[in-house]
């Protein structure tokens, strides 16, 4: 069988499905990404066939951020969106030619469902998050936007996904119908509902991100998460750096470009509880000039440092957040954007961390005082407790039903 596997956005994304790519070819079948082309190197580096699609996401997302820009008008992110959605069909529709099914990964997926009905070839649809489908349980998530409370009545939270629904509709339906019309196909009501499905699955932990209380008419799926076995060792400099002293506490925001936010005040966070710093540059470029308590990353193996520090302050991005309760160490979550507010109170409710102050309102003070209660011994305990409950083979449970059903 070959399968297109395909998700829009940064490398927490993109990782999922390299993931169960991997686990596809070890079960003897053939995998292709479709992905930004910031990855195209690093998944042909695992010797998976990789198409680019869209724009550079780094420089797209830095532009975004930068001070000064106006924001674009409505009608200016509806062309962007209409340009978007366009080249996704027609990438999408090159690449999946020749395959059995396409697999499409997170909400930035306008034409995945519709290239499949057009070829006549199953479709899937993944969450990477429970929080990212349609349920009283939680309003839907945003981007660079307020972050909504995670404690809404029911009611509300229905509103909310209206009004998502609307939003949706807004930018993408004309563009998405436009484009299914020229494949011959039926025009869609709602792009979200299509696009996920009536049967979606969650790539996400059931202890970490258990389900919701969905509506009857989805069938969820959960599989646990699809994570990437990385074998890659440490940097010299930092095995030795490990090795000098007590572990330290790791910084890193990873894709996020707009936490306003330097390295200067991590460090000083960690040193006003005694603590040496590992910070991690990612595309926000955090830098400082520290002196021998501190040492500044690029792209580190996550799953071989975290066992080896007192604690992990991040984003909370679905990935870093799983690979950092596997590793048993506590962690703080400054959410900044999307689903990032759900994580961080999930690894509250299970004590296996502290979910910090949200990115615009971040602190010395604030990431102080946070950390200081994430390094408290029962969290710890709790982190340790609960890494052994991780599921560990999601992308091969994932893999294996695939073939199942569809094979």
């Amino acid at each position: 069988m070959r399968v297109l596997l395909s998700s829009i956005g940064s490398r927490g994304d993109v990782q999922p499905i390299l993931a169960l790519a991997l686990e596809l070819r070890r079960l003897g079948h053939q995998a292709a990404l479709l992905v930004s082309p910031n990855f195209q190197d690093w998944v042909k580096s695992h010797g998976i066939e990789c198409i680019p699609v869209g724009p550079d996401v780094k420089k797209a997302s830095s532009r975004m951020a930068q001070s000064g820009i106006p924001k674009p008008s409505k009608d200016q992110m509806r062309q962007l969106a209409a340009h978007t959605v366009r080249d996704q069909f027609r990438a999408s529709l090159e690449a999946a030619r020749g395959c059995d099914l396409i697999v499409c990964g997170g909400a930035l997926q306008t034409a995945g469902r519709s290239v499949a009905e057009a070829l006549n070839i199953p479709y899937v649809y993944t969450a990477y998050c429970p929080a990212t489908l349609p349920s009283p349980d939680h309003p839907p998530p945003k981007m660079r936007a307020w972050i909504r409370s995670q404690s809404l009545p029911g009611l509300a939270n229905r509103l909310l996904w209206k009004l998502d629904e609307r939003s949706w509709n807004h930018f993408f339906l004309e563009t998405v119908n436009e484009q299914r019309r020229a494949l011959g196909l039926v025009p869609v009501n709602l792009v979200p509902r299509y696009v996920s499905t009536d049967r979606p699955w969650i790539a996400a932990d059931p202890v970490l991100g258990p389900a919701a209380s969905y509506p009857s008419d989805l069938q969820v799926t959960q599989t646990g998460a699809w994570l990437l076995e990385d074998s890659s060792p440490l940097p010299d400099a930092v095995e030795e750096f490990l090795a000098a002293g007590e572990p330290p506490v790791y910084f890193g925001f990873g894709s996020m470009v707009d936490s306003g936010k330097n390295g200067s005040m991590l460090l000083e966070t960690a040193r006003a509880l005694g603590c040496r710093a590992i910070i991690l540059r990612g595309w926000g470029e955090l830098g400082t000039d520290g002196g021998g308590d501190c040492i500044c990353v690029d792209d580190i193996n996550h799953e071989r440092l975290f066992g080896r520090v007192a604690a992990i302050v991040h984003h909370g991005g679905a990935g870093t957040t799983v690979t950092a309760a596997r590793s048993g160490r506590p962690q703080v979550i400054i959410p900044h954007n999307y689903d990032q507010i759900y994580w961080s109170r999930r690894v509250a409710k299970l004590r296996i961390g502290v979910s910090g102050p949200q990115a615009k309102q971040l602190t010395a003070r604030a990431l102080t005082r946070a950390l200081r209660e994430c390094l408290k011994p029962e969290l710890a305990a709790a982190a340790q407790s609960v890494a052994f409950r991780i599921e560990l083979y999601g992308a091969c449970r994932a893999a294996e039903r695939l073939l199942r059903e569809f094979c």
